[in-house]
Order: structure tokens, then sequence, then C-alpha cells
């Protein structure tokens, strides 16, 4: 088992670089663009990871309602970012939902599935600003936006998937969580 977590460990000090989703004028614009946003900093990648993984905890009801909450959180803060919005400690926040949703998996906590909604639409609103500001200024907004949305849904349901067919085994659930509470703590650290 020791030598299973300090695998798994030595994995996550591989994989973990300074968070470099935020990091100004993309190359390219549009959909595609959108799309790949998220993909490009581990700390977009793991929040929604571990949305994914809360509702799957939760199951029922919230299997939707989490993923839906922060979309619509996530394209509310986009919109704060391109409006040029004041939207103070954005990385902050995001290092934060990291770290705090991580933590909830860990812990296996059950939430009632409308506090778990403000909790994740919280966070989405800081994951959003920091899509929206970086819209380069001649890209598609709309197209943007939605790719940055569609990846977005995308790894909810992986994290969802990989919660659904692991839980049976909980653990393997919360120590996934533990991954990304301890992931979120070394981004917040760099």
């Amino acid at each position: 088992m020791m030598i299973r977590r300090s695998i798994f460990a030595a994995i996550l000090l591989a994989v973990t670089t300074p968070a470099l989703a935020h990091v100004g004028e993309h190359a390219v614009s549009g959909f595609s663009s959108g799309f790949l946003h998220p993909f490009g900093g581990i700390d977009h990648t793991l929040a929604m990871l571990a949305v994914g993984l809360f509702a799957a905890l939760l199951s029922g009801r919230a299997l939707w309602a989490l993923p839906v909450s922060f979309i619509a959180m996530m394209l509310m803060g986009g919109g704060l970012g391109l409006l040029e919005a004041e939207l103070p400690a954005v990385e902050s926040g995001i290092a934060a939902s990291v770290i705090i949703l991580g933590v909830v998996v860990a812990l296996g906590w059950r939430w009632p599935v409308s506090a778990a909604m403000v909790l994740v639409g919280a966070f989405a609103v800081f994951h959003g600003y920091a899509h929206g500001a970086e819209i380069p200024a001649d890209a598609d907004g709309v197209a943007y936006g939605a790719g940055f949305s569609l990846a977005s849904m995308t790894l909810h349901g992986a994290g969802i998937a990989a919660g659904v067919v692991a839980l049976n085994r909980t653990i393997v659930v919360r120590l996934a969580g533990a991954g990304i509470a301890a992931t979120g703590f070394i981004l917040a650290l760099s």
C-alpha cells in the first residue's frame, strides 16, 4: 500500500506544473481554442473532474444538477471576464476550488444537492472569469464560450463516469479526491 501511495504521489508531482491556464492571449481563436483552454491548465481540469466525482458521490439529481450549475455560473463568470469587470483573487478562487472540491470528495461528505450546486457554482464564476478574460479580442466570443463549455461538460462527464464506475469502491473515489486536493495545494504554493 505504501508503494502505491508513493507511486501515486510521484505521478502527481511529475504532472504538476505551475497553473498555466491563464497565461494571456491565445494564438488561435474560436471554438477550438475555447475547447482546448480548460485542458491547458491542470487547475481547470482537476476542478471539473472533481465536480463530476462530487456529483457521482451524491448521485440522483446531482448527476445533472451540479454540472448544469457549474456551466451556467461559468458562463456568467465568462461574461464578467469579457466585460473586464473586476473580480478579485481569481487565481486564488481557482486554486481554492481544486482544494475544496478535492477535500469534499476525499471526505465523502453528503451534501444537499442545492448546497452542492451553490458551492460548485461559486467556484465556476472564477473559472469562467479566467476563460472570459482570456478570449482574444478578435475571437468569436460565442464560439469560444461554446468550446470551453463543451470541454467543461466533457470533463464533468469523465468525473461522473469515473465516480459511477468506482462507486462500489468508494475508497478509490475518495483517494482521487485526496489527490486532487493535494495537487491543488501544490498549485497554490507555486
